[in-house]
């Protein structure tokens, strides 16, 4: 077959974006055939002389990624390690995208009892031009430099040099944070959450090396706004990580965020990051951390909702949905109730305060969630935190034109129709009392509309009407003081008839066609 020459671009863009754009994973064979067509020397010369042709630089490095992701393609990079270096130092942020992409196809294509990727990527000197293209390559190239480092990681030899011993070493990642730019920096706290995550034994030397250390000194520096936003993300990320827990303190991360939260100083969406980060943390993880410190976050939200006169409405609502995710679990709800004041009143308060939309919709989600609505099982708590319940709803009440529970609840469900999936989502939790399913039996207005299924016109609607219903009747089937009780029957009634009805009743949901077919002859 024909060779081409460099003398005829034309055809050599045709036949890369064919070969780009073919959908689906490239073939070995076709790999070859390309190749034999357009010899890799070829397309490698025309990168470094970078062509003037418009997009003929940026099709031929997608053909190279496909290339090269084939067995055949990542079998020919070792014969072309002095271009890979070429790559890394090149001018164009696509090149150095390709070469980093290429180090990792190499590092890929080698099982991990393999030496030979490996210590190609040392004796050429790799490492040190993919931490260049980390600290100084744009975002796309920065990622591509993270996947590499990882790759390399993976392997013991890898380990070695990612990790030395020597801590003053240029390429030592704590030296090379310490004279990075804040966004720089941001990038290496990147490349070790990515780092972390490769298995218990990496992060151990991680922690061994302080580099966890980078972190917190980056979070208490706050004058750069996006950079502390980025690494609070990072921490959060490396939280999540299933053998994070076994190095990084869950207790100083809190006691951190902590301190972002109280600080009245910083930007309010520092405060409300922390929050919703916080959050996040305790919904599922106080098992990894002590009591004080959840405490601590409880207490520094309930700080920033107590400051009512200078309150910022985005900050007040993310402040509602981390105590909304705190409480989510028993221990966590109790904790709200149990404060004094109780954290949780700024809940309660704002679930029937029809002042701000936004704000209302967070707090009624929740106190679903602070009631048990999201916990299935184990809905109740323990008696000083249903009695502390239980109290702040009566008194929030009493300080309204309601006066009682049912009269708010009635005002909730007479609202529109996303305040009232909230409000539903308030009654399947706080049912499960006695004391509230008397309430709402005593207003037979809320249990008409509930029962109702004219009430609501969505799948969505439809579906959490239902819930509460079945809640209600699970409600009444558990209490022997109200199943008893002759003058609720025919609510019982209703309600169980509205729950053998389902949530749609004889109503079918079919897809409606948004656009009118023509008529057809």
């Amino acid at each position: 077959m024909e060779e081409l020459s460099m003398d005829d671009p034309i055809q050599l863009l045709e036949a890369a974006l064919e070969f780009a754009n073919y959908p689906g994973v490239q073939t070995d064979a076709a790999a070859e055939k390309f190749l034999d067509r357009f010899p890799l020397p070829v397309l490698l010369n025309v990168l470094q002389v970078q062509s003037d042709m418009p997009g003929l630089d940026n099709a031929l490095v997608a053909s190279l990624e496909k290339i090269f992701k084939t067995n055949y393609g990542a079998s020919l990079i070792p014969q072309y390690m002095p271009f890979v270096q070429v790559g890394l130092k090149a001018d164009s942020q696509i090149v150095k995208g390709l070469a980093c992409k290429t180090v990792t196809c190499l590092l890929d294509s080698w099982d991990e009892d393999e030496v030979t990727a490996v210590q190609l990527v040392i004796d050429y000197d790799v490492y040190p031009l993919l931490l260049d293209c980390l600290e100084n390559g744009n975002e796309q190239v920065a990622a591509a430099a993270i996947e590499a480092i990882t790759k390399f990681a993976c392997f013991p030899q890898g380990m070695e040099i990612v990790f030395p011993t020597n801590t003053n070493e240029a390429t030592h990642l704590g030296a090379l944070a310490a004279r990075c730019s804040s966004l720089g920096r941001v990038r290496v706290l990147s490349l070790i959450v990515k780092l972390y995550s490769i298995s218990s034994s990496v992060a151990s030397v991680i922690y061994k090396s302080n580099l966890l250390g980078l972190f917190e000194a980056e979070i208490k520096n706050t004058n750069d706004t996006l950079a502390t936003l980025s690494v609070l993300e990072l921490l959060y990320e490396l939280s999540e990580i299933p053998h994070g827990r076994e190095f990084m303190s869950g207790n100083i991360l809190l006691q951190l965020l902590s301190s972002i939260i109280s600080n009245k100083s910083i930007e309010p969406i520092l405060r409300s990051r922390a929050m919703m980060i916080s959050g996040r943390l305790l919904r599922d993880n106080y098992m990894f951390v002590d009591e004080s410190s959840i405490k601590t976050v409880i207490s520094a939200i309930d700080g920033v909702l107590a400051l009512s006169e200078t309150q910022d409405i985005d900050e007040c609502e993310t402040a509602l949905e981390a105590l909304g995710q705190i409480g989510s679990s028993v221990q966590g709800a109790q904790l709200l109730l149990s404060s004094s004041p109780p954290a949780a009143r700024h809940v309660v308060d704002a679930a029937f305060d029809r002042q701000g939309r936004g704000k209302q919709l967070a707090a009624l989600h929740a106190l679903g969630n602070i009631s048990g609505e999201s916990r299935n099982e184990n809905m109740t708590l323990n008696s000083s935190g249903e009695e502390s319940l239980r109290q702040l709803i009566y008194k929030t009440a009493s300080r309204t034109s309601k006066l009682t529970p049912s009269g708010l609840v009635l005002s909730i469900l007479q609202q529109d129709a996303e305040v009232r999936l909230a409000g539903y989502r308030v009654i399947k939790g706080l049912v499960a009392r006695t004391w509230f399913l008397i309430e709402i039996c005593s207003k037979h207005e809320i249990i008409n509309i509930i029962t109702n299924l004219n009430t609501e016109n969505t799948k969505i609607g439809m579906d959490a009407r239902y819930d509460c219903c079945k809640a209600i009747q699970k409600a009444f089937m558990m209490s022997s003081k109200v199943s008893s009780d002759p003058s609720l029957s025919g609510l019982a009634a209703k309600v169980h008839e509205a729950v053998q009805m389902g949530p749609y009743g004889a109503r079918k949901l079919e897809p409606q066609p948004q656009v009118m077919t023509a008529d057809r002859f």
